[in-house]
């Protein structure tokens, strides 16, 4: 089962530059700390040279992980993206009709999540609530401490 995931050209890049970083720097590093670990003497009694390799491991399962995400990961054109409905990219502009605050979210991938510039998961409570929805319409959003109602005020892309 593959599981595609969206990403916006900055997000693709920054997932490209750590597998590049895990893949010429890191994997040099833990290889070299294997190398001086076995110059150590006794390798069934060296705890530094079993922490080597379950650090090289750790690396390579990351390696891995990062690869295969790039595999399935899909460039979107955000040119492309209606702004008549709240999608991945879309910046939604949402008034909280308890206590009249507006907020503005911009509904990126997971891995591109970053709320203190205002970017929120496709995936998050709040994200899945506005997902589909249209300026005008009211998302009724189910988080831990009760429900949310926010007035969509206006739909932009990123």
């Amino acid at each position: 089962m593959s599981n595609v995931s969206y990403y916006t050209a900055e997000g693709l890049k920054n997932l490209r530059d750590e597998l590049n970083h895990l893949k010429d720097i890191e994997r040099p590093k833990a290889s070299q700390a294997i190398g001086e670990a076995r110059d150590k003497g006794d390798l069934s009694e060296n705890a530094e040279y079993d922490a080597a390799k379950e650090a090289q491991g750790l690396l390579e399962l990351k390696i891995s992980k990062l690869e295969e995400t790039l595999s399935n990961a899909r460039l979107i054109d955000a040119s492309q993206l209606d702004t008549s409905k709240a999608l991945v990219l879309s910046t939604v502009k949402l008034k909280n009709q308890t206590n009249g605050m507006e907020m503005s979210y911009t509904l990126v991938a997971e891995s591109e999540a970053d709320l203190k510039s205002g970017k929120i998961s496709v995936n998050s409570p709040i994200g899945k609530g506005l997902l589909g929805k249209e300026v005008g319409d009211t998302a009724e959003i189910t988080v831990p401490n009760g429900t949310l109602k926010f007035d969509i005020l206006e739909i932009t892309r990123e």
